[in-house]
């Protein structure tokens, strides 16, 4: 396998990418059968036919035979690693899907868990089922890490399947305190998954793995590269801030420490909201600047909501916050008893600007909710007064 793709990605030359790795481990592990449910595993970590056997290796390891907590991805070639964290009374955590709901939960079985008990807990099913949220503020402090992958390199030089969640959730549990560079790491994968793997590719904020366990060998690396030191803000973008909660929490918690939390996009509304602007010729023309299209007689709003304000929050210190953001608005109108204010800006344009900055906006102990607002006309909402502002929902 290792000679085939190194003669597909040697004729490539330069031209190689971390995609082209994931399609050609994808398509051979689906050729040959070697993968397993679920199927097919394109746009997945691969689960394959000895996942289970591999797994056991984990415990030829001293670092897991030491290890109090360990966290464990999601993945289905994991569960019987996931299983064996049970069965030695350690402390598992698998990460949230997706990171919607948080970081960590902690898979804690009933008293008393019979083995059937154990292998359901250690499942997908059982990490919904037999779980308990772990907030950002619990002492979390991981004695161990394991992860999937696509491909991986005896160097310990790894490729996930795209999305960039076991990177993130790595830098995450840096930023608090809960990883170090020590900390090892563990991938398990088939055999053919292991490859070489171009050092050109390799980015700053990619995962690098200590430890690599097939059905049939237990890999030391002894990779010497630099293991994330945290989130990279710049490579984050305002729709990532927009899914995880978790994340505007903790960008919340490096701005207050005096961090730089640039976020990807930042500077990037500006030119896209003017350059739509630029190119319609009425108001039903305009598109929206949050999602979807201006519909009947809406027209694009200049004006900005923001909700979730502390309940003793001050119009002086809102003002003082948004100017810190860069996102001052010409005119504010607070709302108090809503816990909520609308801030007015000079063009829709602008409007956009200042959602992208205020992406993870705390004031407070509370991260403000923001979005668009819309101005409805005469035949909007009932009951509203023609041109009032609402949120855009």
């Amino acid at each position: 396998m290792r000679a085939l793709l190194y003669t597909v990605w040697t004729s490539l030359q330069d031209s190689v990418s971390k995609q082209d790795i994931r399609e050609q481990i994808w398509d051979y592990m689906e050729a040959r059968n070697l993968a397993d449910f679920p199927r097919p595993v394109h746009h997945r970590i691969p689960n394959f036919k000895g996942s289970y056997l591999a797994c056991q290796n984990i415990k030829d390891l001293a670092v897991f035979a030491r290890t109090q907590e360990v966290k464990v991805d999601p993945d289905k070639p994991l569960e019987g690693v996931r299983l064996l964290a049970l069965q030695s009374k350690k402390t598992l955590l698998v990460p949230t899907p997706r990171l919607r709901t948080g970081l960590f939960n902690k898979i804690t079985p009933p008293p008393g868990a019979t083995k059937d008990i154990l292998r359901k807990c250690a499942t997908s099913q059982g990490v919904r089922n037999y779980s308990t949220p772990v907030g950002l503020d619990s002492r979390v402090l991981v004695d161990l890490v394991v992860v999937g992958s696509v491909a991986v390199s005896e160097k310990g030089w790894r490729i996930g399947k795209g999305e960039g969640y076991a990177d993130l959730e790595y830098a995450m549990m840096v930023s608090m305190g809960a990883v170090s560079q020590g900390t090892p790491v563990v991938t398990i994968v088939h055999d053919c998954q292991v490859v070489d793997i171009p050092e050109t590719l390799l980015e700053d904020h990619d995962l690098t793995v200590d430890y690599i366990l097939t059905p049939t060998r237990v890999i030391t690396t002894g990779c010497e590269r630099p293991k994330p030191t945290g989130i990279v803000w710049s490579k984050i973008s305002c729709e990532m801030m927009g899914k995880m909660p978790v994340l505007r929490s903790l960008r919340c918690r490096e701005e207050q420490a005096g961090k730089d939390v640039t976020l990807r996009d930042t500077h990037q509304g500006l030119p896209r909201a003017r350059a739509a602007l630029s190119t319609v010729r009425s108001p039903r023309e305009l598109p929206s600047l949050e999602s979807g299209s201006w519909q009947g007689d809406d027209v694009p709003s200049s004006t900005v909501y923001i909700g979730n304000l502390p309940r003793d929050a001050r119009v002086s210190e809102l003002k003082r916050a948004l100017s810190a953001r860069g996102a001052a608005p010409s005119r504010l109108t607070w709302q108090g008893p809503q816990r909520g204010a609308f801030l007015h800006y000079r063009d829709p344009a602008e409007a956009w600007q200042a959602i992208s900055r205020l992406q993870g906006f705390c004031l407070g102990a509370n991260t403000v909710r923001v979005a668009l607002a819309r101005h409805q006309g005469a035949s909007g909402l009932a009951g509203g007064r023609t041109g009032e502002p609402h949120p855009d929902p």
